[in-house]
């Protein structure tokens, strides 16, 4: 990068670190640092939420998910409005009628100390790793990108996230977010601009969305019904919707982010606009990516996204394989751009008969160099067998660093360490916070001043910052950084619901027979997810992880009643 893309990265993280500090500073009682002070407005609610969840895996995995399979992942977002309404209607009233500075804290209202301490711990254990993801995810893209440390990395965005969190508190991740969420929308919109600006003078708007439509880019909703697949409408409607009830009506870093409202209203409003502006957001997003497809379809891809693994190849033995994979790749690429042209030709035309035709000649050259790309990524492994072959996640970067201008490629590095740094803080945040109330103050030191519960959550934030950069450290690449923290999501956020699931809609169930049926349905869920992973699950078990939040909600309702109804009889 330029001096100048350098001055505008760490300009843009110095004065956000600053800010939060300064704004912030001065928290006495446990009130203010946990909850703010109750005084945020909904707007600054429904930044706070939304930026929580966009964390940087979102500005890398998503452009990149849309390159490689187009827009349908939007439909993993279609319960999201749905979900808000029922937290609006639900969750929210009592969390403010019952004062709670966490959302376990209700559970021991309705059953007891042993249920909230397990949903708590629950929590945690998920959390605490999916802290760890936030932070590694980013950092082996970027140190890969800018030729840095992957342990350095990890240090840079843990201690600046530790700087402020551990400073201000849930006042310092509210107020922070404002900024990060600018930067990270600001850079993003600019960077679509940017690729469509830089497409070929004699290709219009028009003609790349008809590309990327050709080309089956913009295919946002499937209607067929398949437990196999991870993202269609029905997934979206039921199984995420799951998700997303769990996530922001369960999870300590989204409760936290509304219970600093002034009122039930502002809350609400804050969901609601998250509701309301996630898909846009996320559309936007993916819409990007597409371009970014479009946009190499007239100036050659590099065949492996990943250019450090792909040196490592260059200078092995296997160099000579490479290379004639990459002749290859650079013949097919020609004659597909030639076929593109001849494809938009007929689309002004509209020539119906001509367009069928070299469609299927632009898809049948697609899958060729797909195979060519699958072939390279086998190269690639056999040269370095622990390599990382799913290159998905630097095609974004990859693009702003090849064809931005200068100025620009600091500022979208800006907006994924923004987005590191964002979602991070809320989790360290509401780990300290589970942590201290839950926990510490509730069975281990239950009189002890505001002050030492305000500096005991400092601590926490601390060993948890630690404990999620040295889980970055030893963290190994999943499938897909997207995928890889809905995953984690899903094996434990199941649980957490049907546990609330039956705090609210079924008194029959008492403390004894709900703390058993969360241990197994937890243990179930894990089960089915391992014999998923194994290719062993019988057909009726095979499914895709987003239904494990439908399986664990619904099995411990299921596991509380027929428990109670046995220790009833009893």
């Amino acid at each position: 990068m330029s001096v100048l893309d350098w001055v505008v990265l760490f300009g843009t993280l110095i004065f956000i670190v600053a800010y939060g500090v300064w704004k912030t500073r001065g928290s006495k009682d446990i009130d203010d640092y946990l909850k703010g002070g109750n005084d945020a407005k909904w707007w600054a609610i429904g930044i706070s939420i939304m930026a929580t969840q966009a964390s940087a895996i979102t500005f890398l995995s998503t452009p990149g998910q849309a390159y490689a399979d187009g827009m349908g992942f939007i439909q993993f977002y279609f319960g999201l409005p749905i979900a808000m309404i029922i937290l609006s209607v639900t969750f929210v009233p009592l969390y403010y009628k019952l004062k709670v500075f966490t959302a376990y804290e209700f559970l021991e209202t309705r059953f007891d100390l042993k249920t909230r301490s397990l949903t708590a711990i629950l929590f945690l254990v998920q959390r605490g790793l999916a802290a760890g993801i936030t932070i590694y995810a980013p950092s082996i893209i970027l140190s890969t990108l800018l030729g840095w440390n992957l342990g350095i990395t990890n240090l840079f965005i843990g201690a600046l996230v530790i700087i402020y969190t551990v400073s201000g508190g849930t006042k310092a991740v509210t107020q922070t977010q404002k900024q990060q969420m600018a930067v990270m929308m600001g850079g993003m919109i600019i960077a679509g601009i940017v690729v469509i600006n830089l497409l070929p003078a004699n290709v219009s708007f028009s003609d790349a969305i008809h590309v990327a439509g050709k080309m089956e880019k913009l295919n946002l909703v499937n209607f067929n019904f398949d437990l196999h697949d991870k993202y269609n409408f029905w997934s979206g409607i039921t199984a995420a919707l799951f998700l997303f009830v769990s996530y922001f009506g369960t999870d300590q870093s989204q409760v936290q982010r509304y219970l600093t409202g002034r009122s039930v209203s502002e809350s609400r409003l804050g969901l609601m606009m998250n509701g309301l502006l996630k898909i846009p957001m996320q559309f936007i997003i993916l819409f990007i990516g597409v371009m970014v497809f479009v946009f190499y379809q007239f100036y050659q891809p590099p065949v492996f996204f990943n250019k450090v693994a792909k040196q490592q190849v260059e200078e092995s033995t296997y160099a000579g394989e490479l290379k004639q994979l990459e002749k290859e790749y650079t013949t097919l690429f020609d004659e597909k751009k030639e076929a593109i042209h001849g494809l938009i030709t007929a689309v002004n035309e509209k020539d119906d008969v001509k367009i069928s035709v070299e469609r299927e000649k632009v898809l049948s050259l697609e899958e060729k160099s797909k195979l060519i790309r699958k072939e390279v990524k086998e190269v690639v492994k056999m040269a370095n067998p622990s390599a990382e072959t799913n290159d998905k996640d630097y095609v974004f970067m990859t693009f702003v660093m090849d064809n931005l201008p200068i100025g620009l490629v600091g500022l979208l590095f800006a907006v994924i360490f923004s987005a590191a740094m964002s979602s991070t803080a809320s989790e360290l945040n509401a780990l300290a916070s589970t942590t201290t109330v839950d926990l510490y103050k509730r069975s281990m030191r239950k009189k002890e001043s505001e002050l030492h519960y305000v500096s005991s959550s400092k601590w926490f934030t601390f060993l948890w910052g630690v404990i999620a950069i040295l889980f970055a450290t030893y963290a190994s690449l999943f499938e897909n950084l997207i995928q890889a923290v809905n995953l984690l999501g899903s094996l434990f956020y199941g649980t957490i619901l049907g546990v609330f699931v039956v705090a609210f809609y079924f008194k029959y169930i008492k403390s004894n027979a709900v703390f058993i049926a969360a241990i197994l349905a937890e243990i179930a869920v894990v089960v089915i997810h391992i014999l998923n992973t194994n290719q062993t699950a019988p057909s009726w078990l095979t499914m895709g992880y987003l239904w494990y939040n439908v399986v664990g909600c619904i099995l411990v309702v299921i596991f509380g009643y027929l428990l109670q109804a046995i220790g009833g009889r009893k």
